[in-house]
């Protein structure tokens, strides 16, 4: 395989997880009598730009389905954090109602919603159509395609450049990244500003969050492969800012490489070096995720085998993709977690991939009282561990996996 970016010949893995079925492929009781389609999962390092990929088996119209399941204002704390984010770029670029904002992978409107209120006009593109629906209905005008060089000339050619971009939690999601990047220097006006946000992977290896590894997730990113992807397709990075979001994420601040005017921060050079510091861009900092990967796996499997010789149940919590990527890996079936929980409605009475364990509403962990609570997504551990505080009343404790096997 070839880098997407420069196309070198790629030879240095990250990490192998084996082979499982897309993560947010969600599964009816109809679907369980017919077989399910498994890709590998395999994700390798660029020795030349440095950005780390999954190998390419599944293409993008498998994995984002119109009846996409994901939708992001199922937690209040993303709700929050997209309010606090149209609060402050509306503050710091001064956006009002002559500007535009336009938002790539607007899911159901979670984001833009806090714009219009402040009446900023605003455009969504998202092409799965669920969440494309459920951002209508909060009346939002949503473009349903996918986001390339094409649809931004498209929208240029109408007048409708865009003061503001942003993706967030999108620009992982792309298998043709320098395309979809090449699509917002397109797209921004000539003194435009694009965000984007995107797990760290220097915490990903770091604090060993291999479970975000799925193949809806096409790029693994640090500032330095980003930055150099940004400047070969029409886009300068001048500011960068770390986040505690999806476990440690960063949002990068760029602009058009040829009529930006901001001056770079301090902050970015900063960055490049903790990441050069930590090795980021050598073979050695790659070399032993593997084996991190695999005690996880190894210490999740055993604590459930456990449970169940010592006679207690066992719930999930979060039907989540990172936590299909970690049942999937570990092996585990309904026979040692019998449930996961959901808010979620569209994911309710379906089951996850590949490990095929029901999804139920939370009616079930009060009238079941569990034992343990397994929270998939470790990163709204606090959230969640709020929300199900009562589980303390019966005793019931709660469990996360990432980076380390915890119970409290």
């Amino acid at each position: 395989m070839k880098c997407r970016h420069c196309n070198t010949e790629l030879t240095l893995p990250l990490v192998d997880l084996g082979s499982a079925p897309p993560s947010n492929a969600y599964l009816t009781k109809q679907m369980l009598r017919a077989p399910e389609k498994y890709f590998p999962l395999c994700v390798l390092v660029c020795e030349r730009c440095w950005l780390v990929q999954t190998e390419d088996f599944a293409q993008a119209d498998e994995l984002f389905s119109a009846d996409y399941a994901y939708f992001s204002s199922f937690s209040t704390t993303w709700l929050k954090h997209a309010e606090k984010y149209v609060a402050d770029m509306a503050g710091r670029f001064a956006l009002d109602g002559t500007s535009h904002i336009v938002e790539v992978a607007a899911n159901d409107g979670y984001l833009l919603q806090y714009a219009k209120a402040r009446g900023i006009p605003c455009l969504g593109i998202e092409p799965t159509t669920s969440t494309a629906n459920a951002a209508r209905a909060k009346g939002i005008e949503i473009v349903e395609e996918f986001f390339g060089v094409k649809l931004a000339r498209q929208l240029a050619a109408q007048g409708r450049r865009a003061d503001l971009t942003v993706a967030n939690n999108v620009l992982a999601h792309v298998p043709d990244i320098n395309d979809f990047v090449s699509g917002f220097a397109e797209l921004l006006k000539p003194a435009g500003v694009a965000t984007f946000e995107f797990p760290h992977l220097l915490n990903l290896v770091e604090q060993n969050q291999f479970d975000t590894i799925y193949h809806e997730h096409y790029s693994y990113l640090s500032l330095i492969a980003v930055k150099t992807i940004f400047s070969a397709n029409g886009l300068a990075v001048f500011d960068v800012e770390e986040l505690p979001t999806h476990g440690g994420s960063l949002r990068v601040y760029a602009q058009r490489k040829d009529s930006g005017t901001r001056e770079m921060s301090l902050n970015v050079a900063k960055l490049l070096e903790r990441e050069a510091a930590a090795g980021m861009n050598g073979k050695t900092f790659y070399a032993s995720f593997q084996t991190k990967a695999n005690k996880v796996k190894n210490d999740l499997t055993a604590f459930l085998i456990e449970a169940q010789r010592a006679g207690k149940t066992v719930a999930g919590y979060g039907a989540a993709a990172k936590g299909n990527t970690l049942l999937n890996y570990a092996g585990v079936r309904p026979d040692l977690l019998s449930y996961v929980v959901d808010r979620n409605p569209a994911k309710q009475d379906k089951f996850l991939p590949g490990c095929r364990i029901p999804i139920v509403a939370e009616e079930h962990l009060k009238n079941n009282r569990p034992d343990y609570v397994v929270i998939l997504p470790w990163n709204l551990r606090e959230e969640v561990t709020e929300q199900l505080n009562y589980i303390r009343e019966w005793g019931g404790q709660f469990v996360t996996s990432v980076p380390a096997l915890e119970i409290k």
